[in-house]
């Protein structure tokens, strides 16, 4: 019967070592922005911006929605409630 290895394969490094190694190599390479970039960039702001307004107003819709189906269960439960209430009523 062939034997368990019960002993896990060690890690060259811990987190904290790897995320220093990734700090470090990226400190010492300078970005180089171009003109070109800044321009893509000003350019799609209007475009973000409505797509920003649009998302905001569908999450303030979904709220309002999400308000009121909350709103519909609890009176479906209080109904439901009232319901076992006068089925247990019968009985006396």
């Amino acid at each position: 019967m062939a034997e368990r290895i019960t002993a896990r394969a060690k890690r060259q490094d811990t987190p904290k070592e790897a995320s220093k190694r990734v700090r470090k190599a990226a400190s010492g390479k300078a970005v180089q922005s171009s003109p070109a970039a800044g321009q893509a960039g000003t350019a799609a702001d209007p475009e973000l911006t409505n797509e920003n307004q649009r998302l905001r107003a569908e999450l303030a819709a979904a709220r309002e929605r999400i308000a009121d189906l909350e709103s519909r269960q609890v009176d479906v439960t209080n109904r439901i409630a009232w319901v076992i209430d006068s089925l247990h009523n019968l009985d006396e």
